[in-house]
């Protein structure tokens, strides 16, 4: 806004240096050129050829005393007048000095009433709000186009932090992972307090090195430090502890997490489901109904928020692959499969077949996961790489359409990225 005033201002100086010059130049020219100085130029020019008329002889001394009596009699004459007819050339300077004044005032009058009539808040630049229009839906361009200028907007913001969040979670909805990591680092410096920042920035950090390890798992603690209740951080700081094989752990915090939920949230089937498969693995027994606000989960809730099955390899495929490649398991939404992932889980093709249970506690983003949606599709792909992002050359597999709570889903790996 203060660029747009700038420029408005820099036109105003730049025409009235074009237009008001000219006008006072005219108005002093007027003034040297009064008819009352006219006669007298006049006067002065007959009184010469009467003084050479006598010169040459043409005009006797009485002649000429006589005719320059007569001329002086004029000039007495006009000068008496003089200023009577001097009047008016002032008032043509003063005349033109109000045309000036004219110019002048007319670009003050037209901002006065574009402040008055017009929309002065048209002036301060907004974020594009087709995306946020729930009648009419952003397209992917416009969407894009919305977080392009969010990006252009931070350069002269660095320290909006807000902007900064928004920033990252436009970019990850894009699949652009490692700018969105960029972001939430950008915001962390900004909120080094906020708990959810943290524990968004490890989560992102998380995908981009396929691990909680290390420094993932300081800025989840970090989180903790901040907000002991923070859902997503003692979720992560579960699948932290089960990916250490330190079962105990993972049980702790995601059993706090059932302490923390209403009875029918939907993320305590899930959260159930994942206690359980520690507690196996700790050779502990299952445990019929995890405790949340003192009530059981019902099947329902363990249906809404999952998907299961088995992950096989087309047998094709297997001389092209190590023992050590990553497999990604993932369900996506069938409506807008731009999105990112809905649930996410990490394994190797070592432990190929695989079954797996995919639920809302794998989400990448809390408001995106399974129980938000009806159909999912579930896929898996093998990545040289390690890479969350397809690559040439990787191998996949999908499911067709499901709905959530399916179970008994197969998926072969038998298709090569192009």
């Amino acid at each position: 806004m203060i660029t747009f005033w700038l420029i408005v201002g820099v036109l105003i100086v730049v025409t009235l240096l074009v237009l008001v010059p000219p006008l006072l130049r005219r108005s002093n020219s007027s003034i040297s050129t009064t008819p009352s100085e006219v006669n007298l130029s006049v006067y002065r020019d007959q009184l010469r050829e009467l003084d050479a008329d006598l010169a040459a002889g043409t005009l006797n001394e009485v002649q000429y005393q006589n005719a320059r009596s007569d001329l002086e009699s004029r000039v007495l004459e006009d000068s008496g007048t003089a200023e009577i007819t001097a009047a008016p050339s002032t008032d043509s300077r003063w005349g033109n000095v109000s045309i000036a004044a004219l110019i002048i005032s007319v670009p003050l009058l037209a901002i006065s009433l574009y402040f008055i009539l017009g929309t002065p808040a048209g002036l301060k630049p907004q974020i594009p709000t087709a995306a946020m229009d729930e009648a009419h839906p952003a397209t992917p361009e416009q969407f894009e186009a919305m977080v392009t200028w969010l990006a252009e907007r931070l350069k002269a913001e660095p320290d909006n932090a807000e902007g900064w969040v928004m920033l990252a979670r436009s970019y990850t909805a894009l699949n652009r992972y490692q700018d969105a990591s960029a972001a939430y680092a950008r915001a962390v410096a900004l909120q080094p307090n906020n708990a959810s920042v943290l524990a968004d920035h490890a989560d992102m950090l998380a995908m981009l090195k396929q691990t909680l390890q290390g420094e993932p798992e300081k800025i989840i603690q970090q989180a903790l430090k901040i907000d002991p209740d923070n859902l997503k951080a003692l979720s992560l700081a579960g699948s932290a502890a089960f990916e250490r094989k330190n079962y105990s752990d993972a049980i702790k915090w995601w059993e706090k997490i059932l302490n923390l939920l209403p009875a029918d949230s939907p993320v305590v089937a899930s959260v159930s489901t994942s206690i359980n498969e520690a507690r196996g693995l700790a050779g502990l027994p299952p445990v019929a109904a995890a405790p949340a606000g003192g009530k059981a989960a019902t099947q329902s809730n363990v249906a809404k928020g999952s998907v299961s099955g088995t992950i096989r390899l087309d047998p094709a495929f297997k001389a092209r692959i190590a023992d050590t490649d990553t497999v990604f398991i993932f369900a996506r939404a069938v409506e807008d499969g731009r999105k990112p992932p809905l649930a996410v889980l990490r394994k190797t093709v070592k432990d190929l077949p695989f079954d797996f249970t995919l639920d809302d506690s794998m989400s990448m983003v809390p408001s995106l996961n399974l129980s938000s949606v009806t159909n999912v599709i579930v896929g898996a792909r093998i990545s040289k790489s390690g890479n969350v992002i397809s690559s040439s050359k990787d191998l996949e597999g999908f499911s067709k359409p499901v709905k959530i709570g399916q179970k008994d889903i197969v998926i072969t790996i038998d298709s090569e990225v192009k």
